[in-house]
């Protein structure tokens, strides 16, 4: 999950006279992370429980430039103090804290709650890619897991569905769409037929297709281009030059206008999970408010999410309160956990610390999301307004099923990156296939030291 936020703030000081919470050292609990969403779930926990006697330390440092790992790094490896006790990764980076090179620092979650974490997740019915991102290998333990469900799905326009095909209906714009790429580009040729780009652009194709490969980058130590990741020079190559797309890249203008009406021609559709819907697409919507539904995308994938970990060297005085805190948001599947208000969009409902946040739910601008407990989802109301009332739900609890975490490895948001750069030279015919292949791993290898096969 994920909510983008310009902002950075750090090491803020939550004391006792802003949530009613003791103070000294021996009761602090140090909380990192890349949004506010973990921290302000923290101080709602503590709100709602007055009896919940620590003290909370935030600091969110947003992710540009690497910027949030390089000082949590820091800080884990500084130790003392002011060591994070419970910090946060998104799925570009949590294999570095769960499974490669800082993945000591990480508490298992058995050892934390005292007593096996396997049941746990099983009575929440969470995804299995979460958990296999948040597995260390090395003795098979559970040291992280999220609190949202990033399955993801085809978001598309409702009223250019009906001029393309004569129907907005989510089951038959799924199997016109999908299942699979060929039939996807078939779909974004009629599409075209009828002035419409069947995405903004083609970056929006590739996050569908890294995320959803089923084997590493890296295999054995060495580079290794899955067919799975291959198929985005074919795939993208129709895309940007049979023009199904409008060329731009997402976050930029052009990308944000298309969800509003505004592109130089209208965009069909957009590939993501609920936070897509709810922090990024709902707010620039504009008029096209409501005239959206969701499908499911050509292939399961995932994107994103926010995994919660605990420090194994946080003092023992503290780790009573890291683990009330982090099973409530991770594992409690019950009518009073984080999963339960989140997915309703009703947890600051009443609050007196973040009345803004009240406030929406007071006017009914609800933001639900899909989370990572699929008995929570189960049981939730996931119909938008967005969505014209339809229920997100249905899509994302099956996407999230779907989803595999075996393709994530090291060094991702680097090789991604490479990768995509030398398939858009391809695409624009500054380079061969041929060429751009050979860039790409002698980039890695000069970037990284890791050979090819």
């Amino acid at each position: 999950m994920k909510k983008i936020l310009a902002l950075v703030i750090v090491a803020i000081m939550l004391t006792t006279l802003l949530v009613g919470c003791g103070g000294g050292d021996s009761n602090t609990i140090n909380v990192w992370s890349f949004t506010d969403e973990v921290p302000n779930a923290i101080l709602r926990f503590q709100e709602m429980n007055p009896d919940f006697d620590y003290e909370i330390v935030v600091t969110v440092i947003g992710t540009d430039g690497g910027g949030y790992q390089e000082a949590l790094n820091a800080a884990l490896l500084g130790g003392g103090a002011d060591a994070p006790d419970i910090f946060t990764a998104e799925a570009a980076f949590v294999l570095n804290y769960s499974q490669y090179e800082l993945a000591g620092f990480a508490l298992p979650y058995s050892e934390l709650f005292g007593e096996p974490v396997a049941p746990l997740i099983a009575a929440a019915a969470v995804a299995p890619y979460a958990v296999e991102l948040g597995t260390r290998p090395s003795d098979n333990e559970v040291v992280a897991l999220p609190f949202q469900m990033t399955g993801s799905g085809f978001i598309y326009r409702r009223s250019l569905a009906i001029d393309i095909w004569g129907t907005d209906d989510p089951v038959e714009v799924g199997n016109i769409v999908g299942p699979g790429w060929d039939q996807f580009l078939v779909a974004a040729e009629e599409a075209y037929a009828h002035g419409v780009a069947m995405l903004a652009g083609e970056g929006d194709a590739w996050q569908a297709i890294r995320s959803a490969a089923t084997s590493p980058w890296i295999v054995d130590g060495y580079l290794e281009i899955s067919p799975e990741r291959e198929l985005f020079f074919d795939v993208g190559y129709s895309l940007y030059n049979d023009d199904f797309t409008t060329k731009v890249a997402s976050w930029s203008e052009g990308w944000f206008a298309g969800m509003s009406g505004a592109s130089e021609r209208p965009i069909l559709g957009y590939l993501g999970p609920a936070w897509l819907i709810n922090y990024v697409m709902a707010e620039n919507a504009g008029d096209t408010f409501g005239d959206w539904a969701i499908t499911h995308a050509p292939v399961p994938f995932t994107w994103g999410g926010t995994w919660v970990f605990a420090n194994e060297n946080s003092d023992e005085s503290i780790r009573g309160g890291i683990a009330e805190l982090i099973r409530w948001i991770t594992v409690d599947h019950s009518e009073t956990g984080f999963q339960q208000y989140f997915a309703n969009g009703n947890l600051f409902a009443g609050s007196e610390l973040f009345p803004d946040q009240a406030q929406y739910y007071v006017d009914g601008r609800i933001f639900k999301d899909a989370v990572g407990s699929g008995v929570v989802l189960a049981r939730s109301d996931g119909t938008l307004d967005f969505l014209g009332g339809q229920d997100m739900n249905d899509i994302f609890v099956p996407a999230g099923a779907g989803a595999s975490g075996r393709g994530f490895g090291p060094f991702d948001e680097t090789i991604n990156q490479a990768f995509e750069d030398q398939a858009t030279q391809y695409f624009m015919g500054e380079k061969t296939r041929e060429e751009a292949f050979a860039d790409f791993k002698a980039y890695i290898f000069d970037v990284l030291a890791i050979p090819s096969r």
